[in-house]
């Protein structure tokens, strides 16, 4: 049987690597941007805002966001990031990736400059509206997972289209940094402008006033690169596949893309009208030809997304154990208020800078290389080793002598997350599902991973606890202990590995190959 692709789509795969590409990936990987700078800033900031609105009086140590209210600061973000990735991927389907993807970028920008305006009378007051707004800022950023994938896989040419949507994605470790740097430039001019003693020295004077502006300007200045890209995002047309194979305007496709190109693409309206007639390109998400087609590699990207997001949001739990063993951030007690979020900035833009960042781009450079199931295999496996390597001698690395290897295994970890499911479960649900459900299935993958992120940040938060009551975090129950939580997370990533077999490979494949959707001649005689 004869297998004929549309002429503006073969135009696009075979397309040399121009400036509308990095163009695109500029403005789709903005909202990864603003999600990751989100996410960061406001890890930088908790202890901050606990300092500020829950210090006891007399008390020997600075106050901290009781374990409910942190839970709820930085989770209701994920909660709403879930929501939105479910919401706005089945919406791109519906109405198309171009029409929905102002909204995404206009409540984030929105929602940024809101949630640095939280107001209340009381602590209770400030941290109920900062929550509302960072569930609609996660709402947004959410939105923008399956469609910025979508967008970049469907413009992008076939031989280095892993290459683009893992760049988009990577943006997250320009977000990272641009979070730390901001951070540390806001809190290193209040801490010069209104100095004031250490916690022990004099405990009330240790909070200025002042110190309330600096979390509000962190979290608003997340807004600006957003709003930067908002005119381009405007701008940019529909992608060809959505208008030829789910629109069935195969005329504005080839006009599109023709100015996109510089080139004369002929429309080809008699191909897609014979498309649409096929029984094998109109089946939906909840039939048996779906299940039969695509229902195993649904499974695999939604498991493999659940598994890696346990893993990957528990790094919470040793950070801790990691800034103290290189003596980067000293006893609360002994610093300011403004003084301890320059100092945990620092330590979290050098360990992203080292650790974090490379391993995007190690997978942007060799993912069209050596393919996206390989990458995913040697990551979770490499996660599995690092794990395991931490977990079961833990007692030996939390010996002082030990502690830099401790940190060298953790970097690692990390790096391999990256350079690995990090970056791939991202990249490969928008390759292997048809143009009509590409949205809404890496929606469905994304918002699983999400799920993993809600498990391992705060079911593993509890987890990780000593099983001591007296040694336990303020607030918290006692649970099973770091070392058996990382043992638990080594096998974790073991059964992403399992996992990972169900993904098929795309490398190479145009999307209507990868995803089975082609036009088929059976008219045509076998042998012609």
């Amino acid at each position: 049987m004869a297998r004929q692709q549309l002429e503006v789509l073969n135009a696009l795969d075979v397309a040399k690597t121009q400036l509308y590409h990095f163009t695109a990936i500029v403005v789709a990987g903005m909202g990864f941007f603003t999600d990751a700078y989100d996410l960061f800033s406001i890890s930088l900031l908790a202890k901050l805002l606990g300092r500020i609105y829950y210090t006891v009086p007399n008390s020997p140590k600075p106050g901290t966001l009781p374990p409910s209210v942190s839970s709820s600061v930085t989770g209701v973000a994920l909660v709403g990031t879930l929501a939105g990735q479910l919401f706005f991927g089945w919406l791109g389907d519906k109405m198309g990736r171009k029409k929905v993807y102002g909204m995404t970028l206009l409540i984030m920008i929105i929602c940024s400059i809101a949630s640095g305006l939280s107001f209340g009378s009381s602590p209770k007051g400030v941290m109920t509206t900062l929550c509302f707004f960072r569930f609609w800022l996660g709402f947004g950023i959410g939105g923008d997972y399956p469609l910025s994938a979508t967008i970049m896989a469907e413009y992008a040419n076939k031989k280095t289209r892993g290459a683009f949507v893992a760049a988009v994605f990577a943006m997250q470790g320009f977000g990272i940094l641009f979070g730390g740097i901001v951070s540390l430039i806001v809190s290193a001019g209040f801490d010069h402008a209104f100095k004031s003693p250490s916690y022990e020295q004099n405990a009330a004077a240790s909070t200025p006033p002042q110190a309330d502006y600096v979390w509000r300007i962190v979290l608003m200045f997340g807004s600006i690169p957003a709003a930067l890209t908002f005119y381009w995002r405007m701008k940019m047309p529909e992608t060809a596949r959505y208008t030829a194979l789910v629109a069935k305007n195969a005329k504005q496709a080839a006009q599109d893309m023709g100015r996109v190109l510089n080139v004369d693409i002929e429309a080809e309206e008699e191909k897609v009208e014979r498309m649409a007639q096929q029984k094998g390109n109109n089946f939906g998400l909840l039939s048996k030809e779906f299940l039969k087609r695509h229902g195993l590699h649904l499974f695999g990207t939604t498991s493999t997304w659940f598994l890696l997001d346990i893993a990957f949001y528990s790094q919470n739990l040793f950070q801790k154990d990691v800034f103290s063993a290189i003596g980067w951030i000293p006893p609360a007690k002994t610093m300011n208020a403004i003084g301890e979020v320059y100092k945990i900035a620092r330590a979290q833009t050098l360990i992203a800078l080292c650790s974090t960042v490379p391993g995007y781009w190690f997978t942007v450079a060799f993912i069209d290389i050596i393919g996206r199931f390989a990458i995913q295999m040697i990551g979770f496996f490499f996660m599995t080793v690092f794990m395991f390597a931490i977990a079961i001698p833990y007692d030996h690395w939390s010996e002082k002598a030990n502690r830099i290897g401790f940190v060298v295994m953790y970097g690692l970890t990390f790096f391999f997350a990256n350079f690995g499911p990090n970056a791939t479960t991202f990249v490969v649900p928008a390759e292997i599902f048809p143009a009509r459900l590409r949205s809404t299935c890496h929606g469905i993958s994304a918002a699983s991973g999400k799920a993993g992120a809600i498990v391992g940040a705060y079911g593993f938060l509890y987890a990780a606890q000593n099983k001591d009551k007296s040694k336990t975090d303020a607030g918290f129950p006692p649970g099973i202990g770091v070392k058996n939580a990382l043992i638990v997370l080594a096998v974790i990533n073991l059964l992403g590995m399992i996992c990972t077999l169900a993904v098929p490979e795309a490398k190479g494949k145009s999307l209507e190959e990868a995803s089975q959707e082609t036009i088929e001649e059976s008219n045509e005689p076998q042998g012609a």
